[in-house]
């Protein structure tokens, strides 16, 4: 740690940690009998609503003090902060900041008051028979919600504050009222993300999505850059060729398109490949998901990269951000302790992420503030029949929406507790200097230990513990 990172987290400590701030920052954070006080401060300070009570001006005055302050401290104009709190996503996004700060005080990584994203696994319905599949998806389960229950959920969702939702599955497609659903989220002024094998994304649907079910984002996979080695990975012959074709129709929509890959041993040569087609598909984020061996991809366990094939491609991946409208990122919580050590030796990419230790400093204290692996912190699932999962890769269930409201499962859950605590980290990821930036994967740890605070195995700062792994 340099020692203008140090200060600036001090200084972070002491603007917002201590007792007087967090008084304040309670009292903007209150719900008022005019509405929601933090949201009116903000409708206050951005000049768009003026006849609001006393207590719901002073909370403009503190937030502007506060967002000024926080402005300077990341090098961030007030007149970017106030063009951001225009944006619906921004200003959720905050809101959600703030009142975690409020009720759970300054941590690290931060806890915050609703998870920024819910992944939902829509149905297990799904045409292909991929042999990584967390979900082992391919019928529909029995009891899965219905139209009326999945826009509740939408509803409760949105009410609790969640910033963005991701339809996964299964293939979410397959789902006849998957349209209807995802336009009320929309409805609901969430971020909408559609996760897809991309074989049903005809150039129709592709102007559906974008029309009517008003998809701000699809992540389409790729496991292959040719047909024998995406159709072997997905079980199904001329899957290669149908997901191309449904990558092409997205991007020609102009929809926000990203190609995942999942890297295992039998792809690991060709993921720098898949990169470059993606690049040529002209998709505007490329993301290597990290394997996990659950669900139906237990049975390929063996098939996971050695800690140093992880460290290699996640370099070599970095690497390929210099602004050629491609971005390289991955789930792998270490790619932000990557990113920091490549930028440290001066390898930086031209034109992405920060440069220059000032602002490398800060950079830091923003992934601390992050804190890399966000199961049951910033992000939670929803399964098909309601179950709620600290991550998708995670079979834990801590509680259904059917019995009791989301926000009440998100703060009172005894995993979900657990999970934010770096504290308990064991092995190398405790003693980790990154633990606050990475922590490990912790669907991994579970996967392979069944101790959520395991170390995480693919790391090569537990490389002994993958050795024991590979002796079993």
């Amino acid at each position: 740690m340099t020692d203008e990172f140090t200060l600036a987290t001090a200084m972070v400590r002491m603007w917002l940690g201590n007792p007087l701030s967090l008084r304040l920052l309670r009292f903007v954070a209150a719900e008022d009998a005019c509405g929601n006080r933090l949201s009116n401060a903000i409708d206050y300070y951005l000049d768009q609503k003026t006849d609001v009570c006393w207590r719901c001006r002073l909370a403009g005055k503190i937030l502007r003090h506060t967002v000024t302050r926080g402005g300077k401290l990341f090098g961030v104009s007030e007149e970017a902060i106030r063009e951001g709190l225009g944006v619906t996503v921004f200003r959720r996004g905050l809101i959600s900041v703030l009142d975690g700060i409020a009720r759970y005080g300054v941590t690290m990584p931060q806890i915050i008051n609703a998870p920024f994203l819910v992944v939902w696994d829509f149905t297990h319905r799904c045409n292909l028979r991929c042999r990584h599949c967390y979900q082992n998806a391919q019928t529909a389960l029995p009891g899965e919600l219905t139209t009326d229950e999945a826009k509740s959920l939408i509803e409760d969702l949105s009410d609790a504050g969640v910033v963005a939702i991701a339809f996964s599955g299964g293939e979410p497609l397959m789902r006849k009222d998957f349209f209807e659903v995802a336009r009320h989220a929309h409805d609901h002024e969430m971020f909408v993300a559609l996760a897809s094998n991309g074989t049903l994304i005809s150039p129709e649907v592709a102007d559906r999505l974008r029309d009517e079910a008003c998809v701000d984002y699809v992540e389409i996979s790729l496991d292959g850059k040719d047909a024998a080695s995406h159709d072997a990975m997905r079980g199904i012959s001329g899957a290669f060729d149908r997901t191309v074709g449904g990558i092409r129709n997205c991007v020609g929509a102009g929809i926000f398109t990203c190609v995942a890959t999942t890297v295992t041993r039998s792809n690991y040569a060709q993921a720098l490949d898949i990169y470059r087609l993606a690049r040529d598909l002209a998709v505007r984020r490329f993301m290597w998901f990290n394997f996990i061996p659950t669900g139906r991809g237990t049975e390929m366990w063996k098939e996971d990269l050695t800690p140093e094939q992880r460290e290699e491609l996640m370099r070599a991946l970095y690497l390929q951000n210099t602004g050629n409208g491609t971005e390289a990122l991955s789930t792998a919580p270490q790619f932000a302790r990557v990113a920091m050590q490549v930028e440290r030796d001066g390898r930086t990419p031209v034109g992405h992420f920060y440069q220059g230790d000032e602002l490398a400093g800060k950079g830091q204290m923003l992934a601390e503030f992050i804190g890399g692996c966000g199961a049951g912190r910033l992000y939670c699932s929803v399964e098909p029949t309601g179950d709620i999962q600290p991550c998708v890769f995670m079979p834990i269930t801590v509680g259904n929406i059917r019995e009791r409201p989301f926000l009440e499962i998100w703060h009172e859950s005894p995993i979900l507790q657990q999970l934010r605590d770096r504290g308990r980290l064991k092995g190398g990821c405790g003693d980790c200097a990154y633990k606050y930036v990475c922590g490990g994967c912790r669907a991994r740890a579970w996967s392979y230990f069944r101790d959520l605070d395991a170390p995480d195995p693919g790391c090569i700062n537990n490389r002994e513990y993958w050795d024991g792994i590979c002796k079993r």
